[in-house]
């Protein structure tokens, strides 16, 4: 069989021990997950100081006794239109630079390639903050950075998504990649601590720590990265039967699925090379499952995007028991929303893991979400205690289906059966969903900035109704997933033979 000849990561040149037959399979995976975990949080600990600093850049709130004057374009009376168009900046290239990034993605190595997206990455986060102490005060300025910074990172999710999909299997994808994927939360909250600990130094220093955190992290990338176990000489763990066994089969049962399999591989010999090209655009829509979950990930990164984006913001001019919270406070207090997040992500993974529905668990986490955002909306400025809980509770459940669907969803449908176990098309299909997702990860700050000029209560309708059209989009699979349960299909049996 036909294989790319990829270049090791330095380190196994470094240090000889890391090389197979030092160390197992098991080991060079959870390196894997540990350099991409790094990779993907220091990318999102990148995109928080906007959030953190729009109290600073934007007009003062009218109730607020706070001398700040803003920073201009961003402090006069369309200033938080002006935030949202900045936001809009960032993210909309993001999204088209998806769709691209993906499509390279399956046709060079990924390695140099996440690398050269967080290079870039961090050293535009680094030329947005040096604004500060250049007095730069011109809008274009701030919107250009943002542009070309969102095109940089738009290449890191397909990227992470894809290496991971080729070190793990399918079985309990879900909650691995659940764990695996906190990497998001994990990095918003190291972003705001950090943006937010310094903010009283100069803005600046909110960009200029986190962009050189993503810079560090791609010299770890570099040094350590390992896109696929052929690169060691390990099998793709899709087959492996260790993990079959792990399941409760034994040692035969494992070894007749095997010989099929192989049996299968052999009648389709000559359709080998074929599945090492990578997958066409239009196909990878066509594959089944993948328009409903992209068109559901759309409204579901609206909502968690306008959050990650505004929730700073918000509680900078709400208050809470009847105090107006510091730009410090108020930044810290948000990544309450993000620690609910990883719960919510590894909770939706593992659920769906046991009851072997995406679908129906991504429609479960929306539709309690919709009664959790009003609660939070009414009683959140009661006591800074009910605010906390309530926007805990928020979180794990509007990040929940947004972690399952970026992940373990993602992976599913790249590596489905129609494509006859075409690994390289995992990253353009990842693309394509999150890539869509990012499109309304673009709207939903925008709107935010200009709706939120007529009242906080219109943001969250407008939130409301976005987690209502997500659920929307999966109740055909759901449907038929529910379906399927009943009819035994889906259930786990005990019975280590069935």
């Amino acid at each position: 069989m036909q294989s790319r000849i990829v270049g090791l990561a330095p380190a196994f040149s470094l240090f000889p021990n890391l090389n197979t037959p030092h160390k197992t399979f098991t080991f060079h995976q959870i390196l894997v997950l540990i350099v991409t975990f790094i990779a993907y949080a220091s990318f999102h600990a990148s995109r928080k100081p906007p959030s953190i600093v729009k109290s600073v850049l934007g007009p003062p709130s009218l109730n607020s006794s706070s001398i700040d004057n803003g920073w201009a374009p961003f402090n006069g009376t369309q200033g938080t239109k002006r935030l949202g168009e900045l936001d809009l900046a960032f993210l909309s290239s993001y999204a088209l630079g998806m769709y691209f990034a993906g499509h390279l993605g399956d046709r060079i190595d990924l390695r140099y390639f996440l690398v050269f997206g967080m290079m870039g990455s961090g050293i535009l986060t680094l030329v947005f903050g040096l604004g500060y102490w250049m007095n730069v005060h011109l809008l274009w300025f701030y919107m250009s950075v943002q542009i070309v910074c969102g095109l940089f990172q738009s290449i890191g999710w397909p990227c992470v998504v894809s290496v991971v999909g080729n070190w793990c299997g399918k079985e309990k994808r879900g909650l691995i990649m659940g764990v695996w994927n906190s990497h998001t939360s994990v990095g918003n909250i190291l972003g705001s601590v950090i943006a937010s600990s310094v903010l009283d130094f100069g803005w600046g220093w909110s960009f200029v720590l986190p962009g050189g955190l993503v810079i560090v992290s791609g010299v770890v990338v570099f040094m350590f990265l390992v896109v696929s176990p052929h690169d060691l000489g390990f099998e793709e763990p899709g087959k492996d039967m260790e993990i079959e066994m792990s399941l409760g089969e034994n040692v035969e049962e494992s070894l007749r699925k095997r010989e099929a399999e192989d049996a299968v591989l052999l009648e389709n010999v000559d359709n080998v090379d074929d599945s090492l090209f990578a997958i066409g655009f239009l196909e990878a829509w066509r594959l089944p499952g993948v328009a409903p979950y992209a068109f559901c990930l759309f409204f579901s990164k609206l909502v968690a995007y306008t959050f990650l984006y505004w929730l700073p913001y918000y509680l900078r001019h709400t208050a809470v028991a009847g105090v107006n919270l510091s730009h410090k406070t108020a930044g810290i207090l948000s990544t309450v929303f993000d620690i609910g997040g990883v719960l919510g992500g590894i909770s939706a993974g593992f659920i769906s893991d046991k009851i072997k529905a995406r679908a129906l668990t991504s429609i479960t986490f929306l539709a309690l979400s919709i009664p959790a955002l009003i609660m939070y909306r009414i009683y959140g400025s009661v006591s800074m205690f009910i605010n906390i809980v309530l926007m805990f509770i928020s979180g794990l459940l509007v990040n929940g289906p947004y972690a399952l669907i970026t992940t373990a969803v993602a992976a599913d449908l790249g590596t489905q059966d129609s494509i006859k176990g075409n690994g390289r098309a995992l990253a353009t299909v990842t693309a394509i969903i999150d890539g869509t997702g990012s499109v309304g990860a673009a709207l939903g700050p925008l709107l935010a900035g200009y709706i939120s000029s007529r009242g906080w209560n219109s943001v969250f309708f407008m939130l409301i109704v976005s987690i209502f059209f997500a659920g929307l989009f999966l109740v055909r699979l759901a449907k038929a997933e529910i379906s399927k349960m009943r009819s035994g299909e889906l259930i786990v049996s005990s019975d280590p033979q069935s």
